[in-house]
C-alpha cells in the first residue's frame, strides 16, 4: 500500500492535539516494545532489563511527542523470507505477543502507534518528513527499542537517510539486541553513519 500525506496528516491532530505549531521540536520514537522481543518468543533478558530504563525515557517526553512501532506479522510469517531466516513465529497480529507491553503502551497514545510489516518503517519517515517540514526550526529524532541490531538500527538508517540533516540519535541504555555482542556492532554501525549514541 503506499502512503499517501494525506493518509499521514491524521496523525498530526493527534501529535499537538492543538495547533501545528504546537508541535514539540525532539521526537521520541520507541521501536518494537512488543512481548515477543521482551519475554515471549524472542525475547532475552537484556530486553526485559530495558524495560524500566524505555518507560523513564517515555516519561520525559511530552506524550504528544512520542510514537512507537509494532512489528507485524500474519498467519503466514513462515511463507515469508523472513520466516525462511528467522523460522520462529512471532508479533502475528492479534496475538498477546504482538501487543506492546502494557506498561509501556499505557504511556503511548494509540494512535501514535505504526504497524509495520517489516524491520523499517517508512510510514514512520515519511511522517518524520513532514513534521520536519512543517517546523520551522526542524526536529531532533531519539531512537529506543528493540531490537538494537535489526529493527533500531534499520529505522536510524532509514530515517538517516530520509533525513540527512536531521540530528539523530539511540540512547544504548533503552535499547538491546538479540545479543549483547551484536547490540554493540549496532551501536557503532550508526556512530559510523553520524547518529549520536549516548549512555553507552
Amino acid at each position: 500500500m503506499i502512503v499517501t500525506e494525506a493518509m499521514i496528516l491524521r496523525h498530526i491532530p493527534a501529535l499537538s492535539h492543538s495547533k501545528m505549531e504546537d508541535i514539540m521540536k525532539k521526537i521520541l520514537l520507541v521501536i518494537d516494545m512488543q512481548n515477543d522481543f521482551i519475554d515471549g518468543a524472542l525475547g532475552t533478558p537484556e530486553a526485559v532489563a530495558i524495560v524500566e530504563n524505555v518507560k523513564a525515557k517515555i516519561r520525559s517526553y511530552p506524550k504528544e511527542d512520542v510514537f512507537a512501532t509494532r512489528d507485524t506479522h500474519t498467519d503466514f510469517y513462515m511463507d515469508t523470507q523472513e520466516g525462511h531466516n528467522l523460522p520462529v513465529p512471532h508479533c502475528i497480529r492479534g496475538t498477546e505477543g504482538w501487543e506492546i507491553r502494557p506498561d509501556v503502551a499505557a504511556l503511548i497514545y494509540p494512535d501514535h502507534v505504526i504497524d509495520k510489516p517489516t524491520f523499517c518503517s517508512t510510514q514512520l519517515a515519511k511522517l518524520m518528513e513532514i513534521f520536519e517540514r512543517r517546523e520551522d526550526d526542524g526536529i531532533e529524532i531519539e531512537l529506543i527499542g528493540l531490537c538494537t541490531d535489526i529493527c533500531v538500527v534499520s529505522n536510524a538508517l532509514y530515517l538517516k537517510a530520509t533525513l540527512p540533516e536531521t540530528p539523530i540519535s539511540c540512547d544504548a541504555s533503552c535499547c538491546a539486541g538479540v545479543t549483547p555482542a551484536k547490540h554493540e556492532a549496532a551501536l557503532e554501525t550508526m556512530r559510523s553513519c553520524q547518529i549520536k549514541i549516548t549512555n553507552a
